[in-house]
């Protein structure tokens, strides 16, 4: 059957120079779990929910069929975790799922960057989202009107790697455009991340609730499904 193993590890952040910084802890972290746990539930998988990745054995990594991150600062992988991860993840047999702040996190794992498709870059204000639906052919957006209005931060993405297919962005005019949620398929390999999720409110709104539910759906539809 396979699990959904969910991770939201909170480690201070080390990528800059000097003492290390801490990391806020969102107050979605719980909601998410619970929301997870249903998911899994409905794709006919078991539920694991590792709060420090510390708590993760080698054998939930092999015995995981998706890997969802709402990981947020350094978060200590150990080399052996990376590379488990690093190959089920290549051979299609784990599917990742970044939800929120996982682009902002584990900086010293560069592989993880590549995997979620891109590194956080900021988030310069906090509102009510005009939502423009770029993809609606996906599990992810097609139940979504456009403009889809919803409050989150808006953030702001680097290193968004060159084969992502964009989900969802808010347009700033037309040429300008800022993805919020994308996924990655390098066959047998399938990723999907969302930027939304910051707030508790989040994880009671059915629209939400759906988006998450068709990214993990995507992911599992991959050929190591």
């Amino acid at each position: 059957m396979g699990e959904l193993l969910y991770v939201s590890d909170v480690s201070p952040y080390r990528h800059a120079p000097g003492e290390p910084a801490m990391a806020g802890a969102h107050q979605s972290l719980g909601s998410a779990a619970k929301v997870l746990e249903q998911i899994a539930v409905l794709c006919g998988l078991g539920f694991r929910h590792a709060g420090t990745v510390r708590d993760i054995m080698t054998e939930d990594l092999e015995n995981a069929r998706v890997l969802a991150l709402f990981t947020i600062g350094e978060t200590p992988w150990s080399q052996a975790q990376r590379e488990i991860i690093e190959q089920r993840a290549g051979s299609g047999a784990l599917g990742i799922v970044g939800l929120h702040a996982a682009t902002d996190a584990a900086y010293g794992w560069p592989a993880i960057g590549e995997l979620l498709g891109g590194r956080f870059g900021g988030h310069p204000i906090t509102g009510d989202l005009p939502i423009t639906v770029v993809d609606a052919d996906h599990p992810a957006t097609a139940h979504l009107p456009s403009p889809w209005h919803f409050r989150d931060e808006l953030y702001l993405f680097g290193d968004l790697v060159p084969d992502a297919r964009v989900l969802l962005a808010v347009d700033l005019g037309p040429t300008a455009r800022l993805p919020l949620a994308w996924c990655v398929e390098r066959p047998p390999m399938r990723t999907f991340y969302t930027a939304l999720g910051h707030f508790v409110a989040a994880y009671e709104n059915a629209d939400y609730l759906e988006h998450v539910r068709g990214g993990i759906q995507w992911v599992l539809q991959g050929s190591g499904s």
